[in-house]
């Protein structure tokens, strides 16, 4: 294989559109109960057979009513009778009131109903305490979804909203793309795990924790491949090894350039690499290449610059090898919020700083921003995108990163 060509940083933008311009989504497709269905993509656009509401319903517990009758404002009726949700009602005769529950269908010679709060009865005669217009209180046939409306793209990464909005024309089952499968692996003989003990040097592998869980939390089926020791042999092999039958390859550790990270020469020796520095910080180095057929991505070993760098680059990444479509479905909300802080070094970098949201609607920053520093981002609700060599004074607006938009 070609060795990698050194080339300038790119920036975060222009790295982020070079991993999505690589990606190629999952083909297979298979078909799943809806009930199952939550956190998968959609491999084909789903279109309505039928109209909701599927008949004119009330909106509110009252009378269903012939507007004319009641234009007085002071109408007395008697009640004909009773409709339940469920039910179908007998045609409103003239001078008469149906009550009527949520969610009923209308019916015949009703065009109104009023709420039960503006009526009052007496045995069977009701006095209507208000003059309805036509349609008022009622829920029109098709007026949230028409027969044969798309009313899911192919594409749409599925939440509770879209399997509700599905069940609610009746599909019990759904096309998805399969699952993204995504080997891990660790490398750095300091790693140890939580439950064993801690040599001098070591530290434990926070890392395995915090990727599995981003990559549980995007649906991926992940196979964990554990701790590598710090050798460029034991590194091609357990590259080969992740290489089989994966669509995706992700790394922590061992991507900076010193004389015991490996992941370089054993990406370049079994396969290639096409990224290996950004702009930004923390997580400068992060290498993008393949391996066989897998993608593979090395994060850095920090553990604060492993999970902004995921967030940022591999989350987006990995929901377009899912088969999101919608470039505004990749990308995360950003929101203008004012800074109550002083950032009086500016770095040449684009920094992702980690803030908190006050009582008062400003941004607080987290004393400090170290890459090894994860209670930062245990405090903070967000990052703040700060472009290279910005200063920041209290009262700037910048621009605020939820990680609620960046870790499902």
């Amino acid at each position: 294989m070609n060795a990698f060509q050194p080339q300038p940083m790119l920036s975060a933008r222009e790295a982020l559109d070079f991993l999505l311009g690589a990606a190629r989504p999952v083909e297979e497709v298979e078909t799943l109960p809806t009930l199952a269905a939550n956190g998968r993509v959609l491999a084909k656009s789903q279109v309505s057979g039928m109209n909701v509401p599927g008949q004119d319903n009330t909106q509110m517990d009252g009378y269903a009513v012939r507007s004319a009758d009641c234009a007085s404002g002071s109408a007395t009726l008697t009640v004909s009778q009773r409709i339940p949700a469920g039910h179908v009602g007998q045609p409103l005769l003239p001078g008469t009131a149906a009550r009527i529950f949520t969610g009923a269908l209308i019916p015949e010679g009703a065009d109104a109903v009023v709420m039960q709060e503006q009526c009052e009865l007496h045995e069977k005669i009701v006095t209507i305490r208000h003059a309805p217009r036509p349609g008022e209180w009622i829920r029109r046939a098709g007026e949230d979804i028409t027969h044969g409306s798309v009313i899911l793209p192919a594409g749409t990464r599925l939440r509770s909203q879209e399997l509700g909005l599905a069940a609610s024309v009746g599909l019990a089952e759904l096309p998805v793309r399969r699952k993204l499968r995504v080997a891990v692996f660790f490398t750095g003989d300091e790693l140890a795990m939580p439950g064993e003990p801690l040599a001098p040097g070591a530290i434990y592998n926070s890392n395995r924790f915090t990727l599995r869980a981003l990559l549980e939390n995007l649906g991926c089926e992940i196979v964990d491949l554990g701790i590598v020791p710090d050798t460029l042999a034991a590194t091609r092999e357990v590259l080969r090894q992740a290489a089989q039958g994966n669509d995706l390859i992700i790394t922590s550790g061992g991507v900076s350039v010193g004389e015991e990270d490996h992941i370089r020469p054993a990406v370049e020796a079994e396969g290639r690499l096409n990224l290996w520095q950004i702009a930004i910080k923390p997580g400068k180095p992060l290498a993008f290449g393949e391996v066989g057929s897998s993608f593979f991505i090395g994060l850095p070993g920090n553990p604060v610059s492993s999970l902004i760098t995921f967030m940022l680059f591999v989350r987006p990444f990995v929901l377009r090898l899912q088969g999101v479509g919608d470039a505004a479905a990749l990308a995360p909300r950003v929101y203008s919020l004012r800074a109550d802080f002083n950032l009086p070094k500016a770095d040449r970098r684009n920094e992702f700083l980690r803030a908190r949201v006050n009582r008062e609607g400003g941004l607080d920053l987290f004393p400090n921003q170290g890459s090894g520093v994860l209670t930062s981002t245990v405090w903070a609700d967000g990052v703040i995108d700060n472009p290279p060599g910005n200063l920041i004074r209290a009262g700037d607006q910048v621009r605020f990163i939820p990680f609620s938009e960046l870790l499902y």
